[in-house]
């Protein structure tokens, strides 16, 4: 049986940053010869059924992928402009991903996972049946930081994250609660490397 369809998971991968500390686009850096975001598509598509890729920019990248892929268009909150995208940051892309999914659970990924293993998300996806119902996230945490950009939440997540961004609201770390936040195992501790040195944005 397929995983997506016994655990009921779409994934969401966020392809939007401005990539100021590369100083160019991530999506498109090429690891092996294949753009990281084609590289990351072809890792979700692997373990989920339905992949989405929230970005400002679907043309800049729909050569890149299959032509089933589904782009969701990341527009700017009320009071945004829509030259500078993103300046929101990647909770706010992942708010309008999630209000797409019509499945129990969401695979959250960046576009710029190099260390990316298709093995360690089928078993956290096989282990999902376990997770507690009070639990609306399950995240890897490192040095009490959790690692939002690559983990699991629950769909009906989405009206909390909605009225957190409402009031403002625009950290990870911030919005997640300790105690309705199921902690991974982190099998391997380069998988979760990505091109930002600093995450505490997130």
């Amino acid at each position: 049986m397929n995983i997506d369809s016994q655990y009921h998971v779409t994934t969401i991968v966020l392809a939007g940053g401005k990539s100021t500390r590369m100083g160019r686009d991530k999506a498109l850096i090429p690891m092996g010869g294949v753009p990281m975001l084609q590289l990351i598509y072809t890792i979700a598509a692997a373990c989920t059924d339905k992949v989405y890729i929230v970005t400002p920019w679907p043309e800049r990248y729909q050569k890149l992928l299959t032509p089933q892929s589904q782009f969701i268009l990341e527009v700017p909150l009320p009071g945004e402009t829509g030259n500078e995208p993103r300046t929101h940051g990647p909770l706010v892309g992942f708010m309008q991903g999630l209000a797409a999914v019509d499945t129990n659970w969401v695979l959250l990924l960046a576009c710029d996972l190099p260390n990316l293993r298709l093995e360690i998300l089928q078993e956290w996806i096989s282990q999902l049946e376990t997770i507690p119902e009070n639990k609306m996230a399950a995240l890897v945490q490192n040095n009490h930081i959790w690692q939002p950009l690559c983990g699991l939440y629950r769909r009906r997540c989405l009206p909390e994250l909605t009225q957190y961004i409402e009031q403002g609201g625009r950290s990870f770390q911030q919005w997640l609660k300790p105690d309705s936040v199921h902690i991974l195992p982190l099998l391997d501790s380069q998988m979760l490397f990505n091109f930002n040195s600093n995450i505490s944005d997130f």
